[in-house]
Protein backbone atom coordinates (compact mmCIF):
# COMPACT_ATOMS: atom_id res chain seq x y z
CA UNK A 1 0.00 0.00 0.00
CA UNK A 2 1.47 3.34 -1.10
CA UNK A 3 0.17 6.45 0.67
CA UNK A 4 0.99 10.00 -0.37
CA UNK A 5 0.59 12.76 2.19
CA UNK A 6 -0.04 16.21 0.71
CA UNK A 7 0.77 19.14 3.01
CA UNK A 8 -0.68 22.46 1.91
CA UNK A 9 0.22 24.92 4.62
CA UNK A 10 2.63 27.71 3.80
CA UNK A 11 3.78 27.89 7.43
CA UNK A 12 7.15 26.41 8.26
CA UNK A 13 5.82 25.20 11.62
CA UNK A 14 2.44 23.93 10.43
CA UNK A 15 0.13 22.00 12.74
CA UNK A 16 -1.68 20.22 9.91
CA UNK A 17 1.70 19.11 8.51
CA UNK A 18 2.77 17.79 11.93
CA UNK A 19 -0.34 15.64 12.14
CA UNK A 20 0.15 14.51 8.54
CA UNK A 21 3.71 13.37 9.29
CA UNK A 22 2.50 11.48 12.35
CA UNK A 23 -0.25 9.81 10.30
CA UNK A 24 2.27 8.68 7.69
CA UNK A 25 4.54 7.30 10.44
CA UNK A 26 1.62 5.29 11.84
CA UNK A 27 0.78 3.98 8.35
CA UNK A 28 4.39 2.87 7.88
CA UNK A 29 4.07 0.80 11.08
CA UNK A 30 1.24 -1.00 9.28
CA UNK A 31 3.57 -1.85 6.38
CA UNK A 32 2.52 1.00 4.09
CA UNK A 33 5.07 2.75 1.96
CA UNK A 34 4.66 6.51 2.34
CA UNK A 35 5.85 9.73 0.79
CA UNK A 36 5.07 13.31 1.67
CA UNK A 37 4.59 16.14 -0.78
CA UNK A 38 4.94 19.64 0.66
CA UNK A 39 3.24 22.17 -1.59
CA UNK A 40 5.11 24.85 0.36
CA UNK A 41 8.44 23.45 -0.80
CA UNK A 42 7.50 22.22 -4.26
CA UNK A 43 5.36 25.00 -5.63
CA UNK A 44 3.09 24.17 -8.53
CA UNK A 45 2.31 26.82 -11.12
CA UNK A 46 -1.21 28.21 -11.03
CA UNK A 47 -3.51 25.79 -12.87
CA UNK A 48 -4.18 26.79 -16.46
CA UNK A 49 -5.81 24.17 -18.72
CA UNK A 50 -3.71 25.13 -21.74
CA UNK A 51 -0.35 25.61 -20.02
CA UNK A 52 0.30 22.54 -17.93
CA UNK A 53 4.04 22.02 -18.33
CA UNK A 54 6.63 22.55 -15.60
CA UNK A 55 9.35 20.64 -13.80
CA UNK A 56 7.35 20.95 -10.56
CA UNK A 57 4.20 19.55 -12.15
CA UNK A 58 6.13 16.61 -13.62
CA UNK A 59 7.51 15.74 -10.16
CA UNK A 60 4.11 16.05 -8.47
CA UNK A 61 2.51 13.94 -11.23
CA UNK A 62 5.03 11.16 -10.50
CA UNK A 63 4.05 11.22 -6.82
CA UNK A 64 0.32 11.20 -7.61
CA UNK A 65 0.58 8.29 -10.05
CA UNK A 66 2.70 6.36 -7.53
CA UNK A 67 0.08 6.55 -4.75
CA UNK A 68 -2.73 4.10 -3.97
CA UNK A 69 -4.16 6.41 -1.30
CA UNK A 70 -3.78 10.00 -0.13
CA UNK A 71 -3.94 12.02 3.06
CA UNK A 72 -4.70 15.66 2.31
CA UNK A 73 -3.75 18.18 5.03
CA UNK A 74 -4.87 21.79 4.93
CA UNK A 75 -5.20 24.70 7.29
CA UNK A 76 -8.61 26.33 7.58
CA UNK A 77 -8.46 29.59 5.63
CA UNK A 78 -11.75 31.42 6.18
CA UNK A 79 -13.74 28.19 6.10
CA UNK A 80 -11.99 26.80 3.04
CA UNK A 81 -8.95 24.73 2.09
CA UNK A 82 -5.69 26.50 1.29
CA UNK A 83 -5.31 27.91 -2.21
CA UNK A 84 -2.35 25.63 -2.95
CA UNK A 85 -4.46 22.57 -2.04
CA UNK A 86 -7.23 23.68 -4.41
CA UNK A 87 -4.62 24.32 -7.09
CA UNK A 88 -3.16 20.82 -6.51
CA UNK A 89 -6.63 19.24 -6.80
CA UNK A 90 -7.32 21.18 -10.01
CA UNK A 91 -4.39 19.55 -11.79
CA UNK A 92 -5.55 15.96 -11.35
CA UNK A 93 -8.73 13.99 -11.88
CA UNK A 94 -8.23 10.66 -13.63
CA UNK A 95 -5.25 9.97 -11.38
CA UNK A 96 -7.55 10.08 -8.32
CA UNK A 97 -10.02 7.51 -9.63
CA UNK A 98 -10.15 4.36 -7.52
CA UNK A 99 -7.92 5.78 -4.78
CA UNK A 100 -8.81 6.36 -1.14
CA UNK A 101 -8.46 9.73 0.60
CA UNK A 102 -8.16 10.79 4.21
CA UNK A 103 -8.32 14.39 5.46
CA UNK A 104 -6.60 16.50 8.10
CA UNK A 105 -7.39 20.11 8.94
CA UNK A 106 -5.87 22.59 11.37
CA UNK A 107 -8.70 24.87 12.46
CA UNK A 108 -10.08 26.85 15.37
CA UNK A 109 -13.58 26.11 13.96
CA UNK A 110 -13.42 22.27 13.61
CA UNK A 111 -12.52 22.37 9.90
CA UNK A 112 -15.70 20.64 8.74
CA UNK A 113 -16.27 22.85 5.70
CA UNK A 114 -12.61 22.51 4.72
CA UNK A 115 -12.76 18.71 4.74
CA UNK A 116 -16.15 18.75 3.00
CA UNK A 117 -14.72 20.88 0.19
CA UNK A 118 -11.75 18.56 -0.26
CA UNK A 119 -14.13 15.56 -0.26
CA UNK A 120 -16.33 17.23 -2.87
CA UNK A 121 -13.38 17.84 -5.19
CA UNK A 122 -12.13 14.27 -4.72
CA UNK A 123 -15.62 12.82 -5.29
CA UNK A 124 -15.88 14.73 -8.58
CA UNK A 125 -12.67 12.93 -9.60
CA UNK A 126 -14.06 9.48 -8.64
CA UNK A 127 -11.84 9.17 -5.59
CA UNK A 128 -13.08 7.41 -2.43
CA UNK A 129 -13.15 9.33 0.84
CA UNK A 130 -12.87 8.14 4.40
CA UNK A 131 -16.16 8.99 6.14
CA UNK A 132 -14.34 10.99 8.85
CA UNK A 133 -11.32 13.25 9.13
CA UNK A 134 -9.02 14.75 11.73
CA UNK A 135 -9.37 18.34 12.85
CA UNK A 136 -6.81 19.86 15.22
CA UNK A 137 -6.77 23.13 17.09
CA UNK A 138 -3.27 24.47 17.73
CA UNK A 139 -4.29 26.06 21.05
CA UNK A 140 -6.00 22.97 22.46
CA UNK A 141 -4.36 19.88 20.98
CA UNK A 142 -0.62 20.57 21.17
CA UNK A 143 1.75 20.99 24.11
CA UNK A 144 4.22 23.86 24.58
CA UNK A 145 6.84 22.00 22.54
CA UNK A 146 4.48 21.69 19.57
CA UNK A 147 3.78 17.98 20.00
CA UNK A 148 0.31 16.56 19.57
CA UNK A 149 -0.90 15.95 23.13
CA UNK A 150 -4.66 15.32 22.79
CA UNK A 151 -5.24 11.59 23.37
CA UNK A 152 -8.48 11.59 21.36
CA UNK A 153 -6.70 13.07 18.34
CA UNK A 154 -3.80 10.64 18.74
CA UNK A 155 -6.34 7.81 18.69
CA UNK A 156 -7.90 9.21 15.50
CA UNK A 157 -4.45 9.39 13.88
CA UNK A 158 -3.97 5.68 14.64
CA UNK A 159 -7.44 4.94 13.26
CA UNK A 160 -7.09 6.85 10.00
CA UNK A 161 -3.63 5.35 9.37
CA UNK A 162 -5.06 1.87 9.92
CA UNK A 163 -8.18 2.49 7.85
CA UNK A 164 -6.27 4.01 4.94
CA UNK A 165 -4.08 0.92 4.77
CA UNK A 166 -6.95 -1.57 5.14
CA UNK A 167 -9.76 0.05 3.15
CA UNK A 168 -7.36 1.73 0.74
CA UNK A 169 -5.93 -1.69 -0.14
CA UNK A 170 -9.39 -3.15 -0.79
CA UNK A 171 -10.40 -0.27 -3.04
CA UNK A 172 -7.08 -0.14 -4.91
CA UNK A 173 -7.11 -3.91 -5.51
CA UNK A 174 -10.72 -3.94 -6.72
CA UNK A 175 -10.16 -0.90 -8.94
CA UNK A 176 -7.17 -2.62 -10.59
CA UNK A 177 -9.25 -5.78 -11.13
CA UNK A 178 -12.05 -3.70 -12.67
CA UNK A 179 -9.58 -1.94 -14.97
CA UNK A 180 -8.34 -5.31 -16.23
CA UNK A 181 -11.78 -6.89 -16.60
CA UNK A 182 -14.19 -6.61 -19.49
CA UNK A 183 -17.13 -5.73 -17.26
CA UNK A 184 -18.73 -2.49 -18.39
CA UNK A 185 -20.98 -1.79 -15.39
CA UNK A 186 -18.27 -0.29 -13.21
CA UNK A 187 -16.97 3.27 -13.04
CA UNK A 188 -13.45 1.93 -13.67
CA UNK A 189 -14.51 1.00 -17.23
CA UNK A 190 -14.23 4.64 -18.30
CA UNK A 191 -10.50 4.63 -17.43
CA UNK A 192 -9.50 1.64 -19.59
Amino acid sequence: MKILGVASSMRESSYSTRVLKLTLEKAEKRDAETKMLSLRELQLPLYHPEQNRSVELDKVTEYVKWADAFVLASPDYHGSMSGVMKNFLDFFWSEFAGKTFGYICASHEKGLTVMDQMRTAVRQCYGWSMPYGISVNSDQDFDNSGNLANENILSRVETIARDLVVYGSFIADQYKKDLNSKESNTFAARYR
